[in-house]
């Protein structure tokens, strides 16, 4: 059942490329071009939620259990602990190279910081390491939406982070890449309607997966319609106004993380780390371009095994695995969005 909630459930890497911020509210679909003219399918629909180009955002998740951490490799005994708050900063840029009507392009750059404050954890090593450095994801990803025609398109994504708990710049190695990849075919049936399957290579349940992909974007009327990249994320939204949003959905996420832990079997390990998000999402223009995004759920412990091989999934692989409590949690960020 586990496996199955997963193939159903785990996310991607993709960001989905959204609509322009505009007071207007008109189905385009109801407008002809001039004869001749060549018409492509846009990347958007009706007053669906602005792309973020720039976003800076804090996350903060309440306190919760940390059980089953192990003494060392050849010793059965365990600690639990009690994890106080985990602080998170986040921040990512999604720059367009190219953006015409027969194709947009885009280079992007994120950054995820966690840092966990735990009780009592110098009496571990394991949590004496979290505790003292963050959970650090970084990296690049690039972004590809080309329309084949009126109706049909094309999303080719991909992304290399690096990730894990460092103690500086020199400790970054190769063990802590991972590289994620979405290809998508989609059909743009009106401006009011975009679908798309396709294939994902993806951490964000913690360790790789390689499952398919439905892209779903729908507005049924002024103030209704959802936001599907599933088995990643899924939102109904409502729209108070085309600048006034409100969404009620859920996101996986997370990624593998290296660390060094010289008492384990070969003195690093690997986080498997997911979280699943069920949540509900205020989203709302300040000025011209500049939006507030708020953020409140659950955050829900999908996984957290500590792996002794690199993308390991056999249970002669782990190290242990903890059943993480599962916090309340909220996000604020700041957006520039595009015009």
């Amino acid at each position: 059942m586990r496996k199955y909630i997963t193939i159903c459930l785990t996310s991607l890497t993709l960001n989905t490329i959204a609509q322009t911020d505009s007071t207007d509210n008109f189905d385009y679909s109801k407008f002809g071009d001039a004869e001749g003219v060549k018409r492509y399918a846009t990347q958007k629909v009706v007053n669906q939620t602005p792309q973020r180009i720039l976003s800076l955002g804090y996350e903060y998740q309440g306190g919760f259990t940390m059980p089953g951490i192990k003494l060392g490799p050849l010793l059965p005994a365990s600690q639990d602990f009690q994890v106080d708050q985990v602080h998170s900063i986040r921040a990512q840029a999604n720059i367009p190279v190219i953006s015409t009507n027969k194709i947009i392009w885009q280079m992007g750059v994120n950054y995820w910081s966690s840092k966990f404050n735990i009780a009592n954890a110098s009496s571990n090593s394991f949590t004496n390491g979290i505790n003292a450095n963050a959970m650090t994801s970084a990296g690049i990803n690039t972004i590809l939406f080309k329309p084949l025609n009126e109706k049909n398109f094309l999303i080719l994504q991909s992304s290399a982070d690096f990730n894990g708990i460092f103690s500086s710049f020199k400790t970054i190695n190769h063990q802590s890449l991972t590289i994620s990849g979405t290809a998508i075919y989609g059909w743009k049936t009106s401006d009011k309607n975009m679908v798309g399957l396709g294939v994902s290579r993806t951490y964000r349940a913690g360790s790789v997966l390689h499952i398919p992909v439905l892209l779903w974007n729908k507005t049924f009327n002024d103030q209704w319609g959802m936001e599907l990249l599933l088995p990643a994320r899924g939102h109904l939204r409502y729209n108070f106004s085309p600048t006034n949003m409100l969404q009620l959905g859920f996101e996986l996420e997370g990624n593998q993380y290296w660390m060094n832990l010289p008492n384990s079997q070969k003195g690093a390990v690997f986080i498997q780390r997911g979280e699943l998000k069920p949540r509900i999402m205020w989203e709302r223009k300040i000025s011209g371009f500049v939006w507030l995004s708020a953020q409140a759920g659950l955050r829900y412990n999908w996984r957290f095994d500590v792996m002794n091989e690199y993308n390991g999934k056999r249970d002669n692989q782990r190290y242990f695995s903890s059943n993480l409590g599962n916090p309340l949690y909220f996000n604020i960020s700041i957006n520039l969005v595009s015009p």
